[in-house]
């Protein structure tokens, strides 16, 4: 079976760090990638195609808490003449002999695996674009997903600290043309100085001053909420930053900041203990995919810990789940409110689908 290494390690550099003097001029790189555009995209798009059943099928009475339809079903498809009650009858020894791993299940490669970096859904681009006038579009590649497999656009923002405000976006999109307007009066000085860093431009590995950006035009960079959309995500992807070779990294999504007051951020070097330690690992390494080195060339923004991060930090603690009027104060369904397909689920969630722990007795 085809791995992400054999696909696209082709003429790739084993090294650790990235090269800081570029010898090509920008336009002459523009130029090649530009032109090289199409065939990453197709290439990308076949590989989707073959995983998995993208079509639009919306769940009948299911929608995400602005409205947005929740896409349903199994997408992951199998080998020709399979089917999910075989490959659940089939020891993981068999599976393996027979080569039947769904390869829906393997890590999804980046839309171009050997350049990496963030890329972000066409619908957000135009809305900073508008409201802005800074563009993140990249010459080399466009986002690969469909719409209906993203969240809603924009997504509501719910704060622990005012419920009775319901989604204080407004309906908006928060950046830094509109933050203040929205947020003045419901939050502390604290808070909105760190909802603005949250909102700031700073430089990042394809969006930044230098020759070897990906955007057309120098860029100011992009922010946390450029991906982190209103606290919540939309979806935009990146590598994760911790591993080398290239070949070797993670395509990944972003991650909701919805309920981190209560959750443990996890990360590939299980280093983020707290949303401050977050905060600061974004910018440090994950706007630069680890490379300090390139950082500084390119115009990394050290944050200050006691000040700035934990601005930013108290704001993101912040942002609450969406209301749940079928939930009890326990987290469990109110059976008076649920049906009877949501109870099933519930039953099976805390139940046969539950991952054991440690001292489960299951485990031997």
């Amino acid at each position: 079976m085809a791995t992400i290494g054999a696909v696209y390690a082709q003429e790739m550099v084993q090294s650790s760090y990235m090269p800081v003097d570029i010898k090509e001029p920008f336009a002459k790189t523009m130029a090649r990638m530009k032109a090289a555009k199409p065939e990453v995209m197709k290439r990308q798009m076949d590989l989707l195609k073959e995983r998995y059943d993208l079509s639009n099928r919306p769940a009948k009475g299911v929608t995400m808490s602005g409205g947005k339809a929740v896409q349903e079903g199994v997408r992951a498809k199998l080998p020709k003449g399979m089917t999910w009650e075989k490959l659940a009858n089939m020891t993981p020894e068999e599976i393996r002999k027979e080569d039947l791993w769904p390869i829906g299940f393997l890590p999804l490669p980046h839309p171009n695996h050997r350049e990496g970096g963030m890329v972000f859904p066409k619908f957000h681009i135009d809305e900073i674009k508008k409201q802005e006038g800074r563009d993140l579009t990249r010459f080399d590649l466009d986002y690969d997903l469909p719409d209906h497999f993203l969240p809603e656009f924009p997504p509501p923002i719910y704060l622990t600290t005012r419920p009775d405000l319901g989604d204080v976006s407004q309906g908006k999109v928060v950046t830094m043309m509109n933050y203040y307007e929205l947020f003045n009066g419901i939050l502390n000085p604290k808070q909105i100085e760190g909802l603005r860093l949250l909102l700031t431009p700073f430089p990042q590995q394809q969006f930044n001053q230098t020759e070897d950006r990906r955007s057309e035009l120098p860029s100011r960079g992009v922010t946390c909420f450029d991906c982190h959309l209103n606290g919540h995500t939309n979806a935009a992807t990146h590598l994760v930053g911790d591993i080398r070779p290239q070949e070797f990294r993670h395509g990944l999504d972003t991650p909701s900041l919805r309920g981190v007051n209560i959750q443990r951020l996890f990360g590939s070097q299980r280093a983020l203990k707290t949303v401050e330690d977050f905060t600061e690992f974004e910018q440090r390494a994950a706007y630069f995919d680890g490379d300090p080195v390139i950082a500084t060339k390119k115009g990394v923004n050290v944050l200050e810990r006691a000040s700035q991060v934990h601005f930013m930090a108290e704001f993101q603690e912040l942002l609450d789940f969406p209301p749940a009027p079928k939930l009890n104060i326990y987290g469990k369904l109110d059976k008076k409110k649920a049906s009877e397909s949501e109870m099933r689920g519930e039953e099976l969630f805390f139940g046969k689908s539950k991952d054991p722990g440690p001292e489960d007795p299951a485990l031997g």
